[in-house]
């Protein structure tokens, strides 16, 4: 009588931040934003003292949205981000929503108006530019590209 000893791998769960990174690619996000997302998940753990987030309530995460305004303060937007970051892990890792959070704590927004060029002050820069420096910028100024995002065009497979 033949025996078969057909054992198989055992496949190991992603950790947690790897399954973050892998539900951000299959959405398409930005490698910009899952840095970001990363770095405010691991942020919210170490608040707790390194418990899981599936161990978190909506308490526990308005003690860090607020303890970011309050006793870092942070400016709004990474508020925001970590907020954000906290609500996709939630909703697309935990497979859970959050409920109310109650009253946090928000970072105030400055009050000052963005610095934004005349038509005038862009034509004179473009003219002082050339070659791929002029592409790179006429690219940026057009389509609203990010920096990162129109270098990372530069060194695709077709390069410039």
């Amino acid at each position: 009588m033949l025996c078969f000893n057909l054992s198989f791998p055992t496949i190991k769960k992603p950790k947690l931040l790897e399954e973050v990174r892998l539900a951000l690619r299959a959405r398409h996000y930005s490698l910009r934003t899952e840095e970001s997302y990363t770095h405010w998940i691991k942020r919210l753990i170490l608040f707790h003292n390194k418990r899981h987030p599936r161990e978190l309530r909506e308490k526990e995460v308005n003690r860090f949205l607020t303890h970011l305004a309050v006793n870092e303060k942070v400016a709004a937007s990474p508020q925001n981000q970590a907020l954000g970051a906290i609500l996709f892990l939630h909703k697309h890792v935990l497979n859970r929503e959050l409920g109310d959070l109650g009253k946090i704590v928000w970072s105030k927004k400055p009050k000052r108006l963005p610095v934004v060029f005349t038509r005038e002050e862009v034509k004179a820069v473009l003219s002082h530019l050339s070659g791929t420096n002029w592409i790179m910028v006429m690219l940026l100024y057009g389509s609203g590209l990010r920096v990162t995002e129109c270098l990372s065009l530069s060194t695709g497979s077709g390069g410039w």
